[in-house]
């Protein structure tokens, strides 16, 4: 349920593994609280299940438990973190209560560490509330898929099980996220689309007050 990146070479990593490939400096916390997901991504690698069982966040039997997230947590040697990263092989705001449980306790203990979701925008549709209010003080970023310029695209791109309506309800979480969250991030995979593309996702940015990022492709 938990890796550490540990940039030489881009590794995901357990943590002696990790402490043995890079051991100074800082690096990030990947927590994965659940492997389901709401899209199947034509690009991600849930659909090269493969490569998925052989990571350390897929998890191949039950998701853990908050307390046993928790107790995970509590292992962690916290002065080599430098930020803490909820993301995975699922969508995490698919366990919302979860997710927001573990963001406090992260705070709560380590308020000086940054916090970041990787989600893909749906949460509000998953779970029929607006709940951006409650990332406000413990969560810094959210990275939000935004993945194509168009709703058609988007859906051709991550067949999200909500249909086309899905592509505006993330802008609109993305938009409901800017009051409460400091830095809210749209992103686009650069293999994925061409320059076109992203220069029209870096204008629907650039309209709402959001930041994009073009984010390499990892295909393994």
């Amino acid at each position: 349920m938990i890796v550490y990146a540990t940039h030489a070479g881009g590794k995901y990593l357990p943590l002696d593994e990790s402490l043995r490939v890079q051991p100074e400096g800082k690096r990030n916390l990947y927590v994965n609280i659940t492997n389901h997901c709401n899209c199947a991504c034509t690009f991600c690698l849930r659909t090269m299940k493969h490569m998925a069982e052989q990571s350390s966040l897929w998890f191949k039997g039950k998701e853990p438990t908050v307390e046993e997230v928790k107790a995970a947590l509590d292992t962690v040697p916290w002065d080599y973190i430098k930020e803490v990263v909820f993301c995975g092989f699922g969508e995490p705001t698919m366990r919302l209560d979860v997710l927001l449980e573990l963001l406090r306790y992260v705070k709560q203990h380590h308020p000086e560490l940054p916090t970041r979701l990787n989600t893909n925008g749906l949460g509000e549709l998953e779970n029929g509330r607006e709940f951006a209010s409650e990332f406000q003080g413990i969560l810094d970023t959210v990275s939000i898929s935004l993945n194509a310029s168009n709703a058609e695209r988007y859906f051709e791109l991550t067949r999200a099980k909500f249909g086309v309506q899905s592509y505006d309800a993330m802008l609109t979480f993305a938009q409901h996220c800017k009051p409460y969250v400091p830095n809210v991030v749209l992103t686009i995979v650069d293999h994925v689309e061409g320059p076109e593309e992203i220069e029209k996702c870096r204008k629907i940015c650039e309209e709402r007050g959001l930041t994009l990022r073009v984010r390499p492709y990892e295909d393994s």
